[in-house]
C-alpha cells in the first residue's frame, strides 16, 4: 500500500481545488440547498436574481473556507482514515501555510458577498464564522459533533431569509429547525462510513454515540424534518406542488432508513446516501419554487 504522505505530482492549480473539495459538488451543493430554500420561501418564489447570485456565491465561498479550517484542523488525523488520508493537508501535497492562505481568500470573499447583504444578514453571517472555524475541533470534545456542523447550516436559512425580509419570523425557525434536523441525519448517514477508523482514532460522531441506534436516530431525524416542512408548509399555505416534492422526500428518506437497517453495508453506500439527499433537497426546492409561485 503507499504511503499517504506519497501522492503522483498534480499541478498546484488542481490540489488546492481538491483542497476546496470543488471536485466533489455534491457537498458544495448540499449547503446551498437549505440557503436557496429560505431566499425562494421568503420571496413567495420571486427573489431578486441579484440576491440569489450572492446566496450562491457565498455558500461556494463559505463551505470552501469551512473545508479547508476542517483539513488544517484535521491534517493528522486524516491520514489515519482511509476515506480522508489522501486529502492535500493529510498527504503534505500542500503545507500549512498554503492552506492557511487559502482559508482567509475563501473567507475575504464571503465577507465582501456579505456587505451585499442588509444588517441582520450581515451580522448573522458574522456569528456563522466561529461557529465554522469552530466545527472541527467538536469532534475531540463533544460527542455529536454533526449537531455543531448542523448549527452552521442553520445559519444558510437564517441569512438568507432575513436577506429577503430583514426580519425572522415563525416560518424562518420552522425552516431552520428542518434544516438542522435533516442534517443530522444525512451527515449521521456520511459518518457511519468512519466508524470504525473513528473508533481507532478516539474521536466522537454522532454515528458512534447513537451506535446500534443510529438509523432509528437517522429515521427520527428525517422523520421530523418532514414534519416541521409540513408545518411550514401549512403556515405559508403552499400548494400542492409542494406536497408531492414533500411525498417524494418522505419516500426517499423512508428507503434510506430502511436501507441502513439492513447490517454491514459497505461504506460507499453510505457515500451514496448522502448524494441521494442532493437530489432531495433540490426536488423539494422545486416543490417551494412552484408551491410559492402557483399557489
Amino acid at each position: 500500500m503507499l504511503n499517504p504522505y506519497e501522492r503522483k505530482q498534480e499541478p498546484v492549480s488542481l490540489t488546492i481545488i481538491r483542497l476546496l473539495r470543488w471536485h466533489k459538488p455534491e457537498g458544495r451543493l448540499i449547503l446551498m440547498i437549505p440557503a436557496l430554500w429560505a431566499v425562494f420561501l421568503a420571496a413567495s418564489g420571486k427573489p431578486p436574481l441579484p440576491l440569489v447570485g450572492v446566496i450562491v456565491l457565498g455558500t461556494l465561498a463559505t463551505s470552501a473556507a469551512g473545508c479547508v479550517v476542517n483539513d488544517l484542523w484535521d491534517r493528522n488525523i486524516d491520514p489515519e482514515v482511509e476515506r480522508t488520508r489522501d486529502r492535500p493537508l493529510a498527504s503534505r501535497a500542500l503545507s500549512i501555510k498554503v492552506g492557511i492562505v487559502v482559508a482567509i481568500v475563501s473567507l475575504v470573499c464571503a465577507a465582501a458577498l456579505a456587505f451585499y447583504l442588509n444588517p441582520l444578514s450581515f451580522w448573522l453571517s458574522v456569528a456563522a464564522v466561529p461557529i465554522i472555524v469552530l466545527y472541527p475541533g467538536a469532534k475531540r470534545v463533544f460527542p455529536i459533533p454533526q449537531l455543531v456542523l448542523s448549527i452552521a447550516w442553520g445559519f444558510a436559512v437564517l441569512i438568507s431569509w432575513s436577506a429577503v425580509t430583514q426580519t425572522l419570523s415563525q416560518p424562518t425557525w420552522l425552516l431552520w429547525g428542518a434544516t438542522i434536523l435533516w442534517t443530522l441525519g444525512f451527515d449521521t448517514v456520511y459518518a457511519m462510513s468512519d466508524r470504525e477508523d473513528d473508533r481507532r482514532i478516539g474521536v466522537n460522531s454522532s454515528a458512534l454515540f447513537f451506535g446500534n441506534y443510529a438509523p432509528l436516530a437517522i429515521g427520527i431525524f428525517f422523520a421530523t424534518t418532514v414534519i416541521l416542512l409540513a408545518w411550514l408548509g401549512i403556515l405559508i399555505q403552499l400548494n400542492i406542488a409542494f406536497w408531492v416534492s414533500l411525498a417524494i422526500a418522505t419516500i426517499g428518506w423512508g428507503w434510506q432508513c430502511l436501507r441502513l437497517t439492513k447490517q454491514d453495508l459497505p461504506n460507499p453506500v453510505y457515500g451514496e446516501m448522502f448524494r441521494q439527499n442532493v437530489g432531495i433537497g433540490f426536488i423539494l426546492l422545486a416543490g417551494m419554487i412552484a408551491g410559492s409561485v402557483f399557489g
